[in-house]
Order: C-alpha cells, then structure tokens, then sequence
C-alpha cells in the first residue's frame, strides 16, 4: 500500500498536463491532502501561482482570464453550491473541475447546468479522499470520533454524516489501489457492523461496476474494529520517536507547531516530519526514546564535521564546491535543528511529567494485572521515598 504515491499520482495528473500559470482552488479537506502529499517548490514546477479556499474565492471580484483554475474538491452539496456561483460569474480563463471521491449524476447535472459560459474543461474523479500521512498510514481528520463509538441507544444527530465520511474515505483508498476487498467486522459493535454493512454495499451493490478490478489470487481484507475492544492501549505513554512527538507535542498533518515551547527561530515555529521528506526521521521513526538520542548525536558529529570542512575554504574551486552543496548543507543544518528542538523538549516533559515512573506504573497494571497488587507495589515505592527524604 504505497498511499503516498497514489496521492501524489493524482495530483501530478491534475497539473501536468495543463499546461500555462495556475491557480488551485481547495476545500478545507483536500487542502490537507495536498499539502501532505505536496511541497510548495513543487506546485511551483508546475506553474501553480495561487493557492486558494473554494469558500472563500468569490471576495476577491477581480477578473484572472491569464490564469486556469484547477479545482480539486470533495463532491459535497456545499462545494458544488460554491462552484455552481463561481460558473455562473467566472473569473479564470479556463476551468477543470477534479473531484476526490465518486460524483451522482444529478451533481454532475448541477454544474453542466451552471456553466451557460461553457468554461468548463474537464470533469474527472481523482480517488485520493485521505490524508495520506506515510506509505502505509491515513486520516481521515476527524476530531471528536470517539462520540461515534457509544452505544446504539446514544445516537449522535450526526452519525449519519460520520459513516458517511468514513465510508467515503474507505471507497477511495480501495479505488486509488484499485481492489476491492473481502470485508469482515467486530460483530459486537454497532458502529463497525454499521461501516461494514455500508461500505459491502456500495462496493458490491451500488457502484459495483467502478469496483469491479482484476481479481487477484488473494483478495484484500478490509477489517473493521471497534478502538473499545482495546482500553489498554490509549492508557500507555508512548516511547517510539513518532508516537512520543504526537502525544507530547502534537502532529497535524505531518506538521508540529513549535510556537509554544519557547523562543525559536521563525522558521523552526512549524516543521514538517515526514517520512518522505526526512531521512533522519523515516529511520528513527519507530526506533526507542532512548536510542532516539544516539541516533541524534551522531546526526550533530556529522554536521560538525561537514562545517569544519566547509571553513577550510581557501580557493576559488573550494568556494565553487560550497555553493554548489550549500541548499543541501542549510537543509542539513535545518534538519539537525529540528530534531535536536524535537527531542529536547520531549526530555523536558519526561522529566517534568515525570513519564518515567509514570509508565513504569502503567506497565505494572497492563502486564501483571491485579489492582491489589499493583497498589501495593506502588505504596512500598511511595513509603520507600518518604523514608529517603527523611534520611537526607
């Protein structure tokens, strides 16, 4: 499952092959998208010279004829309400329409009917209706999803919306890897049972056809659990570099925001950690807190002695060399200082937070269970401090 590269397949396709200056219009889904699966410098190269929000495009009145709007949405009643105004009063030149899950046909109607102008390009889908986080992860950015996962007598007002999304987002990961999969679910859970049911439907039922890939000698199992069936996991600090950096500090879209943590240079305030992108951290991703630092360590030796030999410059070929290697030593030098800030401040929580003894304790409950057990062992720790502390 190579999910990165299936996103950036899309978008690639999206913009390579129209040709001239760009503007990309996005929602506020596929702006994460994108910008997990794209780089500024690279929409660049692909003469794309502004970046907008589908909602709030239509302030600006100024006419933009020199410029083909790229748009890439999800196919909601809302965004196609937003494109239906922008037809019928356009601005660009040129108009392609890209959409990241399965369009109806009345929608499609919609907007054939809003372009008197005959603007219009294209209309395509293009599967990447996820937040593909690294090759083999995805989101689906949906905060507060746990409240989806109560009992069938605690409906939500919109749970509906909820199942919908989710079953959207696992229609187009099948569509973008091109399988549709032998489904399973936790026959405990409402929830599970409810995507399950949903996402067997619309594969093997509604839109069959679109499902209907190559079948392959083993087919692909899509499994859905219920996070409850697990209460231990979310109780246990993390101590891997990745899961250590969510939980402590925060990641949203392979972006951790630094503002907090004390004064940093402006642009460490927000750094990208993206397995894609870092090399430091695609290796060190899952590796130990402990080892993390030795790693780092031998990251910061070998940045010093890249900076030794870089002030040994003394000709005019040594300053050549320089200048040729210098985007790759301030990128370098960038690197090194965001992991050295990264883990510095995770120490500063360990200790402050005390995660040490902490996790100790959690290990205790999860692996050698017995409550009485456990607070016995924890009491003698106690007793034995309140004795330390008296000797001294």
């Amino acid at each position: 499952m190579v999910l990165i590269s299936a996103v950036r397949d899309y978008i690639n396709r999206m913009l390579q092959d129209i040709s001239g200056m760009k503007v990309l219009i996005l929602d506020s889904h596929t702006v994460s998208i994108v910008s997990v699966g794209y780089s500024q410098s690279e929409l660049l190269q692909k003469e794309v010279f502004l970046v907008e929000l589908v909602d709030s495009i239509y302030k600006s009145k100024e006419p933009m004829s020199h410029l083909k709007a790229v748009y890439f949405l999800r196919p909601t009643s809302e965004n196609i309400q937003h494109l239906r105004q922008q037809l019928a009063s356009p601005r660009f030149g040129e108009y392609h329409l890209f959409f990241s899950n399965i369009l109806k046909d009345t929608q499609i109607h919609n907007l054939a009917d809003a372009d008197e102008q005959e603007v219009v390009q294209q209309i395509q889908e293009f599967y990447a209706d996820f937040v593909a986080i690294d090759p083999y992860h995805f989101t689906l950015n949906m905060p507060s999803n746990h409240i989806y996962m109560l009992p069938a007598v605690v409906d939500p007002s919109n749970s509906q919306h909820f199942c919908d999304r989710v079953v959207d987002g696992i229609a187009s990961i099948f569509l973008a890897l091109k399988r549709r999969p032998i489904i399973r679910y936790q026959r405990n859970s409402d929830i599970a049972k409810r995507i399950a049911q949903e996402t067997a439907k619309l594969m093997y039922q509604q839109e069959s056809g679109l499902f209907d890939f190559r079948r392959m000698e083993v087919s692909p199992l899509l499994l859905v659990i219920d996070r409850r069936d697990d209460p231990v996991t979310p109780l246990l600090n993390q101590w891997t570099y990745q899961a250590m950096v969510h939980e402590l500090i925060g990641i949203q879209d392979n972006k951790v925001d630094l503002r907090n943590i004390g004064k940093l240079p402006k642009d460490q305030q927000e750094v990208v950690l993206s397995s894609e992108q870092d090399a430091f951290f695609k290796a060190n991703m899952y590796e130990n807190f402990g080892d993390i630092g030795m790693n780092i360590k031998r990251l910061v030796d070998e940045f010093q002695q890249i900076s030794k030999s870089n002030q040994s410059i003394q000709t005019i070929e040594d300053m050549a060399k320089f200048v040729d290697k210098y985007p790759e030593y301030r990128k370098m030098h960038g690197n090194v200082s965001k992991h050295v800030t990264l883990v510095t401040e995770m120490s500063k929580i360990v200790e402050e937070r005390k995660l040490m003894l902490v996790s100790e304790t959690e290990q205790e409950l999860a692996c050698n269970g017995g409550q009485v057990a456990a607070f016995e062992w924890h009491g003698e720790r106690s007793f034995a401090r309140v004795e330390e502390q008296v000797c001294l």
